[in-house]
């Protein structure tokens, strides 16, 4: 069964800096570059990824940066927001919840639980790693 999933940027600063190998945030980008998990973007997501990744408190490798944005555009789901009336802390987030409702049955993959509605599409990385666990 494939897994649709919008990824907050969050996730993956925290795989990409992460040392730990078996992070659940790395094990989630594994489950991304294997196929099992696809991503569901819009052109807003893929800009602030973009933006996030290159600043330089960071330091990540640009061979890295431009290797995950690739992968989630080639084995991605492009998409478009379907608005929402619900409240968000930072109105930065609202594109991350209305492009996972424009495709049915994607999950919001946030590090961030707390910035998002209380909803069964809201989950952190562990969580998403074992509902792949439990289809699988």
């Amino acid at each position: 069964m494939i897994i649709h999933a919008v990824i907050d940027t969050n996730v993956l600063i925290s795989a990409l800096i992460s040392k730990k190998k078996d992070s659940a945030t790395v094990l989630l980008l594994e489950k991304l570059f294997d196929g099992v998990l696809t991503p569901v973007y819009n052109h807003e997501i893929l800009k602030e990824d973009m933006e996030v990744m290159n600043r330089a408190k960071f330091h990540l490798d640009q061979n890295d940066i431009v290797q995950l944005l690739n992968t989630i555009i080639e084995s991605g789901v492009q998409s478009e927001r379907i608005k929402t009336d619900l409240f968000f802390p930072d109105k930065k987030d609202i594109v991350f919840y209305e492009v996972a409702l424009s495709v049915n049955g994607t999950y919001l993959i946030t590090g961030n639980t707390k910035h998002f509605p209380t909803t069964p599409i809201v989950v952190t990385p562990a969580e998403i790693l074992r509902i792949i666990e439990s289809e699988q």
